[in-house]
């Protein structure tokens, strides 16, 4: 996918690609150090995982140019001249910054003796994945993301394990009793994903199974609006992208967990509109705060009205504008010490980590 230049694009202002490689990497705090030098020079954002069996990443642009330059470093650097990305956009900066981190696998399951070393293992294009949807019934679609991710969008009949984490999917696996003979299609967000649980499947017997190359980011780029319905989850602040893979106009995180939100409240402390999620619409205080803060100072003063405070990244330039919110320093003087931990769970609740 090339980034377009009809109409409308210089709205877009900045560029985002998501990428991965497997490879051996030696000099891992070497190549962190070459990915931070570069990503400053062309005012890269974004979050890279690197680790000695290859590197993970979602990064945003400023310019095509800066985008296109930061690829072709990309491939020099991982001697992949075929590299795959997926290109989406956004309209303000997606990252606070751009950081690598180190990590002992790129995508976690928990099987780091596992590694992909074969360039394809059973993958199946957009085209090819359509042809078994469409024609094929006798096979078994699953989905391996999180259960927050499955719930605004996901293949038609597709099985959603509930799954928090990527390193629950082995056990649910051994729990269901498939018929090991049974055809299976997974299918992530990126791809990445199915890499690794590919070859899960094919350590617990599996050897019918079949991955979605690109993952859904791929497929909606060639096959919109088709058997993929709904929208796709993001770890960045754009939340999701819809089936034009432009940033979701229906969804938000929940300022209260993190989760994709679409209730539209305001909010009973600082008035403030804001979207949370279905499962905070059920908690006390919680269902009439916009924020962590705001629920925290309304339960132990019902009734108090009182300004909101500012998220870290809100107040990145860029990122929010036109919002009536107060820094941390003048919240600080009118209002008490919001406490450390809430602090800190807050800021994580807006600031999710990178997942293909």
């Amino acid at each position: 996918m090339n980034f377009p230049s009809e109409a409308g694009a210089e709205q877009r202002r900045y560029f985002v690609s998501t990428f991965y490689k497997f490879l051996h990497i030696k000099d891992v705090e070497g190549t962190k150090k070459a990915l931070e030098d570069r990503a400053e020079q062309l005012g890269m954002r974004g979050l890279v995982i690197l680790g000695s069996e290859g590197v993970n990443s979602t990064v945003a642009a400023p310019s095509e140019e800066a985008m296109e330059l930061f690829k072709a470093f990309i491939r020099e650097t991982f001697n992949s001249p075929e590299q795959i990305f997926k290109n989406s956009f956004a309209p303000s900066a997606p990252f606070r910054r751009f950081k690598v981190k180190i990590r002992e696998e790129i995508v976690t399951l928990g099987t780091p003796e596992l590694f992909p070393d074969l360039a394809k293992n059973h993958h199946l294009t957009p085209e090819e994945w359509n042809k078994v949807l469409k024609e094929e019934s006798d096979f078994l679609l699953i989905d391996t993301r999180n259960w927050y991710e499955t719930k605004i969008g996901t293949f038609k009949g597709a099985i959603n394990p509930g799954i928090d984490v990527f390193t629950e999917f082995p056990q649910w696996l051994e729990e269901q009793n498939y018929s090991k003979d049974k055809k299976m299609l997974i299918f992530c967000t990126g791809g990445i994903r199915c890499e690794k649980g590919i070859l899960e499947l094919q350590r617990q017997g599996y050897n019918n199974v079949f991955q979605l190359e690109g993952g859904i980011l791929k497929y909606i780029e060639d096959k919109p609006n088709d058997q993929f319905e709904g929208e796709c989850f993001v770890f960045d602040h754009r939340v999701a992208v819809d089936q034009n893979l432009e940033p979701s106009k229906k969804y938000k995180l929940c300022p209260h967990c993190g989760q994709p939100a679409e209730i539209k409240i305001n909010c009973s402390r600082c008035d403030t509109e804001t979207l949370i999620c279905e499962d905070c619409s059920a908690k006390p205080v919680v269902k009439e705060t916009c924020t962590k803060n705001c629920a925290h100072q309304w339960e132990l003063r019902p009734g108090r009205k009182g300004p909101r405070q500012a998220l870290p990244f809100e107040l990145e330039k860029g990122v929010l504008k036109g919002a009536k919110v107060v820094a941390g320093p003048k919240v600080a003087r009118k209002t008490p010490k919001v406490p450390k931990a809430l602090a800190a769970t807050e800021v994580s609740a807006a600031a999710p980590t990178n997942a293909n």
